[in-house]
């Protein structure tokens, strides 16, 4: 049932949100060039690492991300349209619409066992740590929330964090960690 979900809201989504990717494609490449959409290697289902796409919402430079994050990446990430193009992983099965956020392959041999339970499930465009700070919350909140929702994952809890989501994306909340751009590299359980 979860994946028929995916499937049918990813191509609803896509199929609606067309017009608005269309114009974030060419908003992002007039403020920032090309190219238009981000690709990073991270870390799904069963440790399977894939590629999500996002658009770009930094200059491009060897800086710190707060240095390269632009006015107009700040507004992609505080409106959530950069996330848009994971919807295409959805549709390839690589992604749910809810679920764990994929993190980086560099964070794979930092995680404990217990934390390492986040992979079995596909990972989420939006998720319950998404609904409840964020990249405000500390990294340990962050995964409790995730395997929280590993533990008691359903159709419920799916439509529930999906219909959170939207009031969180209007409030803006989370969106970066203090001191950061986006969120503080995750170094270990132990550090």
């Amino acid at each position: 049932m979860n994946r028929l979900l995916d499937v049918v809201g990813a191509a609803a989504a896509t199929v609606v949100l067309a017009p608005v990717m269309a114009a974030t494609a060419v908003f992002v490449w007039v403020s920032l060039g090309g190219p238009v959409l981000f690709r990073q290697e991270r870390v799904g289902r069963n440790d399977e690492p894939f590629t999500l796409v996002k658009f770009r919402s930094m200059a491009a430079g060897d800086e710190p991300d707060a240095e390269r994050l632009t006015a107009a990446g700040r507004f992609l990430r505080a409106s959530s349209l950069d996330e848009l193009p994971a919807l295409w992983n959805v549709l390839r099965g690589e992604m749910s619409l809810v679920g764990p956020r994929p993190l980086p392959v560099a964070y794979l041999g930092r995680y404990t066992a217990e934390q390492r339970r986040r992979h079995d499930v596909r990972p989420g465009i939006t998720g319950l740590a998404q609904v409840r700070g964020r990249n405000a919350l500390s990294w340990d909140e962050k995964f409790a929330y995730d395997l929280e929702y590993v533990r008691h994952r359903s159709l419920g809890l799916d439509l529930r964090i999906m219909a959170e989501t939207v009031g969180a994306v209007l409030r803006r909340d989370g969106i970066s960690a203090a001191g950061t751009a986006t969120a503080h590299e995750y170094l270990g359980a132990d550090r």
